[in-house]
């Protein structure tokens, strides 16, 4: 069957990201994709070290010539942030990816287009399969679980890979090269509850704050974007202010390191006060769409009945939670002073699930100054204790730091003008790379990001741009001919 992408420039590029758009690989569940990299490379001839972990390195010779040159690493990662349109009848773990091309763009039907991180790889495998490209020795790098906490660079062997250069190919805007990230940390808040009979006088209803924007919680962190979670937390404490209602279930966001887009919590009130009920929810949705006007215009509060429960929350256990989501920061917290417009450090309320005995509370912390994530981390656990809940740490990674002198930045500025007749932009991201902590795994070698124009990531609205993709492709080929003169 022909591919929808067969006939796009670079072929061999779109071709390889397409036939990865077909093979789940959410977080977690990379094995099928790391069998198929397998697979690529023993049709290549190419030699491959395939880790316990499922991560791939695939090392390819150097063309005649270059056989001096520095040594490439070509990086990226196998996993993607699996989010869909909640009504949508999709299953990440077995359904292809239904790909759309509208005009210079190629898109989804209501689930992310994992182009995030899919591109890196179809780039990489373009590279690898090519018998005319002039090139250095090559390694490409497949990490497994980027997505949730960088699993794979945790795991990666140094032994089983080298080089002099990495090229991470995993940045979102042409024209634009990385040259450092923020560091991260997950938080996971854990608050034990205690449950009490409900009354049988009593009635469920279901509240949803949905219709957000959601969105990428490093690269759209200050875009004023709402948090599903916190906005919740406001509703329940302003219905607290006006009337008695108990909390029986929570949920909310999909994935840590993505903005909260929807909340729902099932709460239960006395007999006859809905109309009280609808009064404070009209009044916060005034509230919301005031203040997210222009970053969530389309937000909006739901109200459903909903089924019976025998057992709530006890209000000691409620007020508990609320205190800490009314507390927990949510969104940028520190500017950077030394590079303007830069984010330098900032909280994500990911995800929010009640579960049997406990409601789970996921933090994605971020920083370019690790004192900076140490000290939201203490506030995190002075939020906890402070409220009888439990802080644990989960895949802390380090910033990667601005290096002076950089050669592959400078041969990339020189070749970009070149090509392009424009400079290129030098920059840092509030986001995590893996980059920092590669750097531990492979040296303190010469690091840059490159990647295409990719928009609204981590969101069922994850579009590529095609033209972008062929100029960034062309550039990092370029970049690889003239890698000798370095």
């Amino acid at each position: 069957m022909k591919g929808l992408l067969n006939e796009l420039d670079p072929q061999e590029v779109f071709r390889y990201f397409e036939k990865l758009t077909q093979i789940p690989r959410g977080s977690g569940n990379e094995e099928e994709v790391s069998d198929y990299l397998v697979e690529f490379a023993q049709s290549q001839g190419l030699d491959y070290i395939q880790e316990t972990c499922k991560n791939i390195i695939i090392n390819k010779p150097a063309t005649k010539g270059y056989e001096n040159a520095p040594k490439v690493i070509l990086q990226g990662h196998l996993d993607i942030v699996c989010a869909k349109e909640e009504t949508l009848n999709f299953d990440f773990e077995k359904d292809p990816i239904p790909l759309v091309v509208e005009g210079d763009l190629i898109k989804t039907q209501g689930t992310t287009l994992g182009a995030d991180n899919g591109i890196a790889v179809a780039m990489a495998m373009g590279i690898l399969a090519s018998s005319d490209l002039k090139h250095p020795k090559i390694s490409a790098l497949f990490t497994v679980s980027e997505e949730t906490g960088m699993d794979g660079a945790v795991a990666l062997n140094p032994d089983n890979i080298s080089g002099d250069i990495l090229i991470n190919i995993d940045s979102e805007e042409e024209g634009t090269a990385l040259s450092s990230c923020a560091g991260g940390v997950n938080a996971y808040v854990f608050l034990p509850f205690k449950k009490e009979s409900c009354r049988k006088d009593m009635e469920f209803y279901e509240i949803s704050i949905k219709g957000l924007l959601g969105g990428h919680s490093g690269i759209e962190i200050d875009k004023n974007r709402a948090n599903a979670i916190k906005l919740m937390a406001r509703v329940l404490k302003n219905i607290d202010q006006e009337m008695i209602y108990k909390l029986a279930s929570i949920r909310g966001g999909e994935k840590m390191n993505a903005i909260a887009k929807m909340c729902s919590a099932v709460i239960v009130i006395e007999k006859g006060r809905i109309k009280k009920l609808e009064e404070v929810l009209n009044r916060m949705q005034n509230y919301f769409s005031r203040e997210f006007e222009i970053s969530d215009p389309e937000i909006k509060i739901y109200i459903k009945s909903s089924d019976q429960a025998n057992e709530i929350f006890e209000e000691s256990s409620k007020r508990k939670l609320m205190h800490i989501l009314r507390l927990l920061p949510q969104g940028v917290e520190t500017m950077s002073s030394k590079m303007p417009g830069l984010v330098e450090s900032s909280n994500n309320v990911g995800v929010i699930e009640t579960q049997a005995n406990e409601v789970f509370i996921n933090n994605a912390i971020r920083s370019s100054v690790s004192s900076l994530k140490d000290e939201i981390v203490n506030r995190i656990k002075i939020i906890s204790i402070t409220n009888n809940a439990r802080c644990v740490l989960d895949a802390d990674y380090p910033e990667w730091e601005y290096k002076i002198e950089s050669p592959i930045r400078e041969l990339m500025k020189n070749r970009y003008e070149i090509l392009r007749n424009e400079p290129l932009k030098i920059d840092a991201i509030h986001a995590g790379l893996e980059c920092g902590l590669l750097k531990k795994k492979v040296g303190d070698i010469d690091m840059i990001s490159i990647g295409p124009n990719i928009y609204d990531v981590h969101t069922p609205n994850e579009r590529l741009s095609i033209s972008s993709t062929k100029n960034v492709y062309n550039f990092l080929c370029d970049v690889l001919e003239h890698i000798k003169n370095i």
